[in-house]
């Protein structure tokens, strides 16, 4: 029987998720980390895998950042152990060439990413996901969720990948990755910690640069 906390996380977690729904070039969002395993407490934050259209990932992280941190519901770098409950943390995206999970396998890796629990998205890319990343044990199949949420599209999300689906989102993409990187190898030697885990590139970005909440 799941904790009444839990319950609570879930319901919060579902409503602020939705704002995915105008990122562009985002085609599934998956929870993860605590929320994902049960694991929760007064103070957890909302871990997601974002899965994103191939040549798009860093203006995909880009709009998610901004949306997410207008309404306050993003987990910054800068916050405090102590003020990151409830706030969505963008630490996972991938592109389809890179669904495949990297290793370690084993361990606590494999339970969070056992526990992963498909929310929004294109089920199809969700179930392909699932299929290529056969190192699971048991291996995963994917079935939807009752909290799936079906509409995860909006008029504004298809208006700006209209906008940015040819050159001009092309010269974009390596603006924002030139500028997130950046921005990346600045911070990353103060924001390493614990087991630290930083990974860019044009197909997937990961941001576990403390796993210590992980093992807590």
């Amino acid at each position: 029987m799941k904790s009444e906390l839990y319950e609570l996380k879930w319901k919060k977690f579902l409503k602020r998720v939705r704002l995915f729904r105008f990122v562009p070039f985002v085609e599934f969002v998956l929870a993860a980390g605590s929320l994902a395993t049960g694991k929760v407490h007064e103070g957890s934050d909302f871990d997601v895998m974002v899965g994103v259209r191939q040549g798009r990932i860093f203006t995909a992280r880009f709009f998610s950042v901004a949306i997410f941190e207008l309404f306050g519901y993003r987990r910054k770098g800068t916050d405090h152990k102590g003020n990151v409950s409830d706030k969505i943390c963008l630490n996972h995206f991938v592109t389809e060439r890179a669904y495949k999970l990297r290793p370690p396998y084993g361990g606590t890796w494999m339970e969070l990413y056992q526990s992963l629990v498909p929310v929004m998205g294109n089920e199809e890319k969700i179930e392909r996901f699932f299929e290529v990343n056969d190192w699971m044990d048991p291996k995963r199949v994917y079935r939807r969720d009752a909290r799936y949420i079906k509409i995860n599209s909006s008029p504004i999300k298809e208006l700006l990948e209209w906008i940015f689906r040819g050159r001009m989102g092309d010269g974009l993409e390596k603006v924002f990755k030139r500028k997130q990187i950046a921005r990346i190898e600045t911070g990353l030697p103060k924001a390493l910690g614990h087991k630290g885990r930083v990974f860019w590139s044009d197909d997937e970005l990961e941001f576990h640069p403390d796993r210590s909440k992980f093992e807590e």
